[in-house]
This record gives structure tokens, sequence and C-alpha cells, in this order.
């Protein structure tokens, strides 16, 4: 396995990156699975090296909402870097493709004797915290069209390509409204020649428009990734 496909293990150095590979397995992120709901033990942590992982908050009455986004650049299930054995939220596979499975008290074992394992964990944790508050607020006060456009170009970041796969119900999930709302976002996109959208097929057609079209979260996320994971 290329180490160098996730960023967090290619961060750990030649020795120690192999050596948390070699507590693993490659394992397939097959479109839509459920890799974990909230509350549920971790058994395992994943590591993607290719495909994207969705977080959702699910509540009591109303729809599920989008509040987090892994993919090469991250971790599922750094929660047991803080000693919680929990899952925080659902987890859903919004991209395939595969990933680096490793067993929960491996990983441990792993954080023991590896402080700079546990160190990256850590930071890539806050970067994740600081993504999930700013989707709060982004969710109360940003226009439809402004949130799908980030949510987009979030998912275009982890695809590493400017198609991929969408269904309108993980459209729903990224933003947080029904699906009519969707229709009409997606719509007013695609009149500014910004996306083209058709049967889940997404294409960006004009990245920097639509980076001018989203909110400030995006370049915020970036720049807090920037800052903190290098």
């Amino acid at each position: 396995m290329d180490r160098s496909h996730n960023q967090l293990i290619a961060g750990l150095g030649a020795r120690a990156g192999k050596r948390l590979v070699a507590a693993g397995e490659s394992t397939p992120l097959g479109l839509a699975a459920v890799l974990a709901e909230a509350g549920a033990p971790v058994r395992h942590v994943y590591f993607p090296m290719q495909g994207f992982i969705s977080l959702v908050a699910v509540a009591s009455e109303g729809p599920a909402v989008e509040v987090g986004m892994i993919g090469a650049e991250g971790m599922f299930g750094a929660s047991l870097a803080l000693g919680v054995p929990t899952h925080p939220v659902r987890a859903i596979v919004q991209g395939s493709g595969h990933a680096w499975r490793i067993p929960a008290p491996a990983f441990r074992r792993e954080m023991a004797c590896n402080p700079g394992l546990h160190r990256a964990v850590c930071r890539y944790l806050y970067v994740l915290l600081v993504q999930q508050a700013r989707s709060a607020v982004c969710l109360r006060f940003h226009p439809i069209a402004q949130r799908l456009a980030r949510w987009l170009l979030m998912t275009g970041d982890r695809a590493g390509s400017a198609r991929f796969h969408l269904t309108q119900e993980f459209l729903a999930y990224m933003i947080g409204v029904r699906r009519e709302g969707i229709t009409l976002a997606a719509g007013a996109l695609q009149r500014q020649g910004l996306i083209a959208y058709r049967r889940g097929e997404v294409h960006i057609l004009d990245r920097a428009g639509l980076e001018a079209a989203a909110c400030s979260c995006y370049a915020a996320d970036r720049a807090t990734h920037a800052d903190v994971l290098g």
C-alpha cells in the first residue's frame, strides 16, 4: 500500500507509517455504506485512500444533516485519541473507493507507543471540530446556493476530480434542505455556468466561479487545514 495516498499516514514518516499500515488492511468503501451509527462503539478506524465519508448528524425529529466530510486528508474514528470509544455521528460513504482499516485495539497500541501519531490525530481532530462548528453557522446564516457551492467544492477536493456522483439524498444531507431546495439551488448554479448536474452526476465547469459563489466557510476551512496540518 502506498501510504502517501492518505495525508495523515504520509505525515508520520516512513518508519511510523509502515508500523501503522502493518496493523491494518485495505477495505472497500462502497457507495452509501454505513460505516457506523452515532453512539456505536469504535471497532475500527478508517484512513481513506480513495473515496470519502460523510459525517451526518441525525435528530430525533427532522432531516439528517451532514456536518463534516473525511477524505484522504484525514481519518474516521479519531475520537479514540480522546479516550472516547464511541462514534459521535453517523458515517456514510459518499464517494466509493477504499480505505486502510485498523482495529481499534491495534490503533490504541500504536498511539501509546508513538506520540507523533497521537499528536497528528489530535491536530486533525481540531481541524474536524472547526469544520463542524463552521458548518453549524453556515446552515443557520448562509443562503442555500452558497452552502451548496461550498459542499460541492469540498466534495470535488476529496474526489480529486471535477466530476463526481451525488444523489439528491446526499445533496439534501449536505445543505440541510428538502429536495425542492436542492433543485432550485443547483438550477441557479447551472444557469451561471458554474456546474452541470444531471441524474446525480455533477461536473464543476468553472471552479474559480464556484469558489466566488460559495460562502466564506470554504476558504476558511482550507485556511484552518493549512495552518494546523500544513
